[in-house]
């Protein structure tokens, strides 16, 4: 079961995002991810989630090396150990996990997958409300259409990333949810940038405060222009596409009545 992102999932076409350097495509169940070998990261991890039949199940996998693809490739255990640093789902565990419960499993199992990592400050994942909650909160506003999302993250992979173990620690995050509306598509992207992780001289990398990460809503125009990546459709589909145009800045969210859909 490893048939990867599927572009007609929602009620409108919507390809992958197109990185511009080359990336090996690795399909897992219900995910794809666009590795970048050269960075040891994705570029872009994607997922369809089907909200109506979504499972809470108990969390179950251990993180692996991707056996299609050489380990040189990937950013595997070492860079993770003693340290704050954690391995980062960049595709959230849960969110393939719907549908029959064996097929639920596997898919959630395949995101523990070392490509689907990126290495984030501890505190990263307590922020819950203000970046992993996105997702949640987007699929709740989308009750009222066919409660399907597709979802795509990855890192922001700088030039200037400090580097730390042989890799370069991405310092920004971003994602894009979108979703079918009456009219064809709907989206929102966003940003959390955790560039308080700048002192990678310190080999265990202790973690800032939470405090010290900002969450912000964007224009998908500008996680195109930041990533390299070509977004297609999603572009024009932005909610926030009219306060791009006018040159509005970014908000930041402090909590998620502040998200814009």
């Amino acid at each position: 079961m490893a048939d990867g992102y599927d572009p007609g999932f929602l009620t409108a076409a919507l390809p992958l995002p197109d990185p511009s350097q080359d990336v090996r495509t690795l399909p897992y169940p219900r995910v794809t991810v666009l590795l970048d070998p050269a960075r040891r990261l994705a570029a872009v991890a994607a997922v369809n989630i089907d909200g109506r039949t979504l499972r809470d199940l108990p969390r179950a996998g251990e993180w692996y090396l991707d056996p299609r693809i050489p380990e040189s490739e990937q950013t595997g255990p070492e860079v993770y150990a003693r340290n704050d640093l954690d391995r980062g789902h960049l595709v959230r565990r849960r969110d393939p996990g719907w549908g029959e419960p064996d097929d639920a499993r596997a898919a959630m199992a395949a995101t523990f997958a070392y490509p689907n990592a990126a290495p984030q400050a501890a505190d990263f994942n307590q922020s819950k409300e203000l970046w992993l909650g996105l997702e949640d909160h987007v699929l709740a506003y989308a009750e009222a259409t066919d409660q399907r999302l597709s979802v795509f993250t990855g890192p922001v992979l700088a030039d200037d990333d400090p580097p730390y173990r042989g890799i370069r620690v991405p310092l920004r995050f971003w994602k894009v949810a979108a979703w079918s509306t009456g009219a064809g598509l709907a989206c929102a992207a966003f940003v959390l940038d955790q560039s308080a992780l700048v002192d990678t001289s310190d080999e265990r990398l202790t973690a800032p405060p939470l405090g010290a990460f900002h969450t912000f809503q964007v224009p998908v125009s500008a996680v195109a222009d930041m990533t390299d990546i070509d977004f297609g459709s999603l572009v024009e589909a932005d909610v926030l596409s009219g306060r791009a145009a006018r040159g509005e800045t970014w908000p930041e969210l402090r909590d998620a009545g502040d998200i814009v859909l």
